[in-house]
């Protein structure tokens, strides 16, 4: 791959989606774009990109952006951030919204679900009481194919191995084969969504709680930070944003501080007059 190509799939794949991609990864851009390449009837990533370069094909464009983007994900991902939630912050919440009956809750980067329908599992599981509330649980994605597989709500062996409990996996999945498929009552809990966080966000409700896990690692400052403002918009003060392990608000915005209390990476707004103290 010439110089000049990987620049210029650098450059749209940083415009159009955040995603930075520094020298020294042609191969990793070959290596996902080859098969695009393949299913156009190319025989390089080379290629491809000097297609998508010529023509700015929409339909060229967006399966290079969702080949390019990491959809590493597991049910219970970490188990500490789901403990937490299961034990601290829905038993708090519910009882915060028990006059109006409403709790909002959002997964952002939800890639293949799992994050998603795990937290419907916990609210199914544990939480009996919501029955008779209105309960939102809204998972986004960039990837349409990742969309498509959610809603489907079928995994393979490997998948539900991968940290869903066997308790869990025989109440709450059929197997079909070698897959194991979801149930309708917690496929229905999930309203799934297109949505690219680097670009301008629709109108949204606000939300109780926020998980944006695993996802920002992958953005330069200046988008972490407009992700970070975005997402304390649509905050309550006494709401949650979930992050990744590796990921922080220290050091790029004033308007979250970390739940110290609490296990994992828990933050809640800080109103205007905290932070001009």
């Amino acid at each position: 791959m010439t110089e000049a190509t990987f620049a210029f799939a650098a450059k749209l794949l940083h415009e159009r989606a955040a995603l930075v991609l520094d020298a020294g990864k042609e191969y990793l851009l070959d290596a996902r774009v080859t098969p695009l390449a393949k299913v156009h009837g190319l025989a390089t990533a080379e290629e491809y990109l000097l297609r998508v370069q010529q023509t700015r094909d929409e339909a060229l464009i967006l399966p290079l952006i969702e080949a390019m983007v990491t959809t590493e994900t597991t049910f219970f991902r970490d188990i500490a951030p789901f403990e937490t939630l299961r034990r601290t912050v829905l038993p708090e919440l519910i009882r915060a919204r028990a006059a109006e009956r409403r709790l909002n809750i959002w997964c952002a980067a939800s890639s293949s679900g799992q994050e998603p329908y795990t937290i419907a599992i916990i609210l199914k599981e544990y939480f009996p009481e919501l029955v008779n509330w209105s309960v939102r649980l809204l998972a986004t994605d960039i990837s349409r194919d990742m969309l498509e597989r959610s809603r489907a709500g079928k995994y393979s062996q490997f998948e539900v191995n991968r940290g869903m409990p066997t308790p869990l996996l025989l109440k709450y999945f059929q197997q079909e084969g070698t897959s194991w498929q979801i149930s309708d009552t917690i496929r229905r809990m999930v309203e799934f969504q297109q949505l690219n966080l680097a670009t301008k966000w629709p109108v949204m409700p606000k939300f109780d709680l926020i998980f944006i896990r695993n996802v920002m690692i992958y953005f330069n400052v200046e988008m972490k930070q407009t992700i970070l403002h975005r997402a304390a918009e649509l905050l309550p003060r006494d709401g949650y944003l979930v992050l990744g392990g590796a990921e922080t608000t220290f050091h790029l915005v004033d308007c979250f501080e970390r739940v110290e209390l609490l296990k994992h990476s828990y933050y809640r707004v800080v109103n205007r007059a905290e932070r001009s103290r």
